[in-house]
């Protein structure tokens, strides 16, 4: 990104350098009236607009620069106005001046905060589209669960023996070994190159031939190859697609956009255990069938990426501002949108590169770990989606048929129930659209994790059973309930979050880190569950899982905070907060208003806020539903964590 020539924006850099490790140091005379907080350790826990503070010159001032510097000057009439309702979101009706807002851009801005889903054409496109690459993850998932009762005789390691067993679940695991150690690695350099869209197009060809190829194979190591490959599609395209559709999204329904990538991977599931349940009766060449159909919906997917606009914030990444302003256009229903977004989009990532330089990929990753802001990102994403391995719903996916075959079902029966643990695994994942920006990522999360607790026990203390329909029933039943609570849940959560927490100079390799974290640990289970299984029983491997929901919960309370109906930048500042000062609030404010509240059964218990909005009516509307938002006690300076 270019930097700005003004005196007035170098002040800004001045200033920050000033303030370095002090959280609201005021500015020296000359500079802007705005504090800025420290990206790295933000101790008071303050969320700050950065154009809240700036006089209207200038503000004035910044974007007649800006729209010199980016070639955007034939918008400046509109950059105006949007710098303005940037910089006080509530009391754009009352802006006078040249830059008063006519009619119909108030109207397009009441529109937007009262009818959240009236949004362009494109941008459903786009999430469609992004919405059929998420149904090739899920099918290419399950395609071969319910091959898994059949290939291993035709490869000849259908035998009990300690080796065919492993090799059953490398074949398995082969496109999370794929994924892991190759695609989403590949995910940094190639968005760098390409594009988002680009890339998209080009993964979208390792779900088509290796997934063709992998129906004719005559023997494992064939096989292990096709698998390998297609993993390598699947892990770039896990890395994008999530971002690229949290980059082109509103933030007040980022989360239900971003979501659907779990619930059309549920789709993609669904697909599969019903294509699988369809060929059953085709004779020697049913498993050919469930193994190569996963590229059928590859097909419209490479199709459709490139009617999709790029997203707006790569191409300001790659200090292309005029397209980028193209891009937004269709993004958004109102030219005033797309000027007011851009400008305030722009304004944060001035603010956030003084910090975070793009750096070459080797460093980027490093950076991962020894920049705070950045790996407290990671810390939060890499917990969020190792807890998808941890939670059990994989061995469900992966493994459902031969669960229940070796639960007294016969091939038929087995593939059945699989179907609709695929059909459940789907329908329950619809709330989540209407939940994940309303009671948030973290609720939902800590709301789900206990229950699979018990539902996992549950279904494997019913195989303790004898064989019969009463068994068979019961196990459904829980192993259905495990679904429904895991698919609202821990279910849209781990991409959504993790396209979301990591600031534009490391998306990339920061979701290429947290796809690779859960994919990974995705080929380690494969690999042993078949082993675990055959050792320990439903009973003990599904206790297994219980006690890993449990440690996933204690992780996620102290590790994952919010992010619901922040912007990506804005997130900035939630993430500058130390872990330890996260931590410690959950224990000495979450759990004692918790108590009060939901085991004494005191209505008047309130949750202080952790976090502070230096814009007094944004913090009394979204401090109302927890309590007050009377600002915690100065914390004393303390190592960032």
């Amino acid at each position: 990104m270019a930097d700005r020539k003004s005196s007035d924006i170098r002040a800004d850099s001045d200033q920050i350098a000033e303030s370095k490790g002090v959280a609201g140091a005021p500015l020296e005379k000359g500079v802007s009236h705005t504090e800025h907080v420290d990206l790295n350790q933000n101790l008071q826990a303050r969320i700050r607009n950065p154009l809240e503070g700036l006089s209207h010159a200038e503000l004035m001032s910044r974007v007649e620069v800006f729209a010199q510097e980016k070639g955007l000057t034939e918008h400046i009439g509109l950059l105006r106005k949007g710098a303005l309702v940037a910089q006080d979101p509530e009391n754009y009706e009352n802006i006078g001046g040249e830059e008063a807002l006519d009619e119909e851009e108030k109207a397009a801005l009441h529109k937007e905060a009262n009818h959240k889903w009236r949004l362009p054409g494109r941008l459903y496109l786009t999430i469609i589209t992004c919405s059929i690459g998420a149904a090739v993850q899920g099918w290419d998932q399950t395609g071969i669960n319910g091959a898994n009762i059949f290939f291993p005789k035709v490869y000849g390691i259908g035998s009990d023996s300690t080796r065919d067993t492993l090799l059953v679940g490398l074949l398995n695991a082969g496109p999370y070994i794929g994924s892991a150690f190759i695609g989403c690695w590949l995910s940094d350099p190639i968005n760098n190159w390409f594009g988002r869209r680009g890339v998209i197009f080009l993964s979208a060809h390792f779900c088509v031939w290796p997934v063709i190829g992998s129906a004719f194979c005559h023997a494992w190591p064939e096989q292990l190859a096709c698998r390998l490959l297609m993993g390598i599609g699947m892990g770039v395209k896990a890395s994008t697609v999530p971002i690229y559709a949290a980059e082109n999204s509103p933030a007040a329904i980022r989360g239900a956009l971003v979501m659907s990538w779990q619930m059309w991977t549920a789709f993609g599931i669904f697909l599969g255990t019903a294509f699988n349940l369809a060929v059953f009766y085709t004779g020697d060449i049913n498993w050919r069938l469930m193994i190569g159909a996963p590229f059928i919906p590859a097909i419209p997917l490479l199709l459709l990426i490139y009617v999709c606009p790029e997203s707006p914030r790569w191409y300001m990444k790659k200090d292309r501002y005029v397209d980028a302003w193209k891009s937004m256009i269709k993004l958004r229903n109102h030219p005033l949108q797309v000027a007011r977004d851009i400008f305030y989009i722009h304004s944060q990532l001035e603010l956030e590169i003084q910090l975070l330089q793009n750096t070459n990929y080797a460093k980027r990753f490093v950076e991962l770990i020894t920049i705070p802001r950045v790996r407290r990102a990671t810390l939060a994403a890499f917990t969020v989606m190792i807890a998808q391995q941890m939670c059990g719903i994989n061995i469900i996916a992966f493994y459902s048929t031969s669960i229940f075959k070796d639960n007294g079902s016969d091939d038929f029966q087995a593939l059945l129930a699989s179907f609709g643990f695929g059909l459940i695994n789907w329908l329950f994942a619809f709330p989540a659209f209407w939940t994940i920006d309303t009671f948030g990522r973290r609720s939902l999360i800590l709301f789900t994790f206990p229950q699979m607790v018990w539902t996992l026990l549950a279904a494997g203390l019913c195989t303790l059973l004898d064989q019969g329909t009463t068994r068979t029933a019961l196990v459904a039943f829980f192993v259905y309930l495990f679904a429904m609570f895991y698919s609202p849940g821990e279910g849209p959560v781990p991409f959504t979050y993790s396209a979301e927490v990591f600031p534009l100079s490391h998306r990339e390799v920061g979701m290429g880190f947290a796809v690779a974290t859960c994919l990974f640990w995705a080929a380690v289970l494969n690999i042993t569950f078949p082993f675990l299984l055959k050792q320990a029983t439903v009973l003990g491997a599904f206790g297994c899982y219980a006690g890993f929901n449990l440690v996933a919960f204690v992780m996620i309370f102290f590790w994952v905070p919010e992010t619901k109906q922040r912007t990506l930048e804005e997130l900035d500042y939630v993430f500058a907060v130390p872990t330890s000062k996260f931590g410690h609030y959950q224990v000495t404010k979450t759990l004692p208003w918790f108590f009060k509240r939901w085991v004494l059964f005191q209505r008047s218990a309130k949750l202080e806020p952790l976090y502070h909005f230096d814009n007094e009516k944004k913090a009394t509307r979204e401090g109302a539903a927890d309590g007050p938002a009377t600002p915690l006690a100065e914390t004393k300076k303390e190592e960032s964590a």
